[in-house]
């Protein structure tokens, strides 16, 4: 069963500082539609298991893999028998490294990982969570270090992956393509560390050497979200972590994560969040 659901709202249970969790989740029980601020991954071990998010069914055979990112309303239906590992972490633990945050904005609503979808990657994503859960449940030194690595690893994987997809630049010559990763993930880079300040999108095809609506339209193909959501995101992200700060007033952490207004503020991060920042900050300060 969830541990701690505030109607559809589960709140995540970590032990101490270390902010991931695994349940080796053997139990013929279904799960109510509900969402974290954590991310998710799934995969079975034995038997079947399904995922609903955003209505569409994704139905998981044995070592296929489903990533939930933060904020998206999923349901899980258990088979009468199975075991599956179902693993949570908190994914801020990764925003710090270079990439990460370009990268976790690519895997809405979900990603979904079986060997005929991602034959080049899938049997080593699914070794790793294997290894995870092994090392999760250890007792050796540097236990929750290792777990970290290979967590890294996993999403260092799927990142590079996702970025070099050839079905991205249709009719476009390697060399070309390879120009057009570096220059986005390059302003992927600036908009991270400027987000909270007012940069406009022509601003950043100026520093990446486009037009304004070629920039567009190849920041929407590699990252496949438009470069307006993807700073909005980042602004978002970032009042996450000042909202854990309680000597900042809501107008505060507003202004300082780049948004114009409080009512803008609260209206977007809502939308991406599924709850106002009072409640957000309610849920990690105590």
């Amino acid at each position: 069963m969830i541990e701690n659901l505030n109607r559809t709202h589960e709140i995540v249970n970590y032990h101490g500082d270390f902010k991931i969790r695994i349940f080796p989740n053997k139990e013929y029980e279904d799960y109510p539609q509900h969402w974290h601020t954590d991310i998710e991954i799934i995969m079975p071990i034995e038997n079947s298991f399904k995922v609903i998010i955003d209505e569409v069914t994704y139905n998981l055979d044995v070592e296929d893999i489903i990533i939930i990112p933060p904020g998206e309303l999923h349901q899980l239906y258990a088979p009468p028998t199975g075991y599956r590992i179902i693993l949570q972490f908190d994914c801020s633990l990764l925003y710090s490294l270079n990439g990460f945050n370009s990268a976790f904005h690519m895997f809405r609503p979900c990603v979904f990982i079986t060997p005929s979808l991602m034959p080049d990657i899938h049997k080593e994503l699914s070794s790793l969570i294997l290894d995870i859960n092994s090392e999760y449940f250890s007792t050796l030194l540097f236990r929750e270090a290792s777990v970290y690595s290979m967590i890294i690893r996993f999403f260092a994987t799927l990142g590079r992956n996702y970025i070099n997809k050839n079905d991205k630049f249709l009719n476009i010559k390697k060399q070309k393509q390879h120009e057009y990763i570096e220059v986005i993930l390059s302003a992927c880079n600036y908009i991270n560390e400027y987000c909270t300040e007012n940069i406009k999108m022509d601003d950043i095809a100026i520093i990446a050497g486009f037009s304004k609506y070629h920039f567009a339209r190849i920041f929407k193909q590699v990252m496949t979200v438009s470069c307006y959501d993807y700073l909005i995101n980042c602004r978002i992200m970032h009042a996450r972590k000042l909202l854990i700060e309680p000597d900042l007033s809501i107008m505060q952490v507003a202004m300082k994560s780049g948004f114009s207004s409080l009512a803008t503020f609260n209206r977007v991060f809502k939308a991406k969040n599924r709850c106002t920042p009072k409640e957000y900050r309610s849920i990690y300060v105590i």
